[in-house]
């Protein structure tokens, strides 16, 4: 079993609503089960400014699939709640980063692990930090959690929803 940890946001439409079913489906991969989820966060948008504010969070999972064949199963899941890739961080319905993947290092031309710029966005690390502050960077072997106080952006990461339980829905039901 592999532990990966999946950031999502939302700009678009019924944000929550695209949080929600893409936390669905992701469970109901019989591949994947999400074990934990952080609260909801919202966040300005990055690199294109000229659009709504995001929704963000992440889960953690484990799952039996190997990395590219997870990625696959998140591209999916952004083509079926409404994707579309028409301007280069510009606003969308459903957004899935797989920030980490045990504790691997992995480079192809379709998948990066650690997530490139995950070091630099306060709207992930706050999120994976809630979840678990002991998680080391691959690479530096670093805590996150110290490169939270390095991002100038960590204020502007406001809660908008807060887990209310450990359950991986539970967030949701309230």
């Amino acid at each position: 079993m592999n532990i990966a940890y999946i950031g999502l946001g939302s700009n678009m439409g019924d944000r929550l609503f695209h949080l929600h079913e893409a936390v669905k489906l992701l469970d109901r991969d019989e591949r994947i089960s999400v074990i934990e989820t952080s609260s909801i966060y919202q966040t300005a948008p990055v690199g294109y400014l000229e659009q709504d504010l995001f929704l963000n969070m992440v889960i953690k999972a484990n799952t039996l699939l190997e990395p590219i064949d997870l990625l696959e199963v998140t591209q999916q899941i952004e083509k079926e709640l409404g994707r579309k890739r028409d301007i280069k961080w510009g606003p969308r319905t459903i957004d899935l980063d797989i920030l980490l993947y045990n504790n691997e290092n992995i480079e192809t031309e379709k998948l990066i692990i650690p997530h490139p710029r995950m070091n630099e966005r306060a709207f992930v690390l706050v999120p994976l930090t809630e979840i678990d502050d002991r998680i080391e960077h691959p690479y530096t072997k670093m805590p996150i959690s110290l490169f939270i106080q390095g991002l100038q952006d960590r204020e502007e990461v406001q809660l908008w929803k807060r887990k209310s339980g450990e359950g991986a829905y539970e967030l949701f039901e309230n």
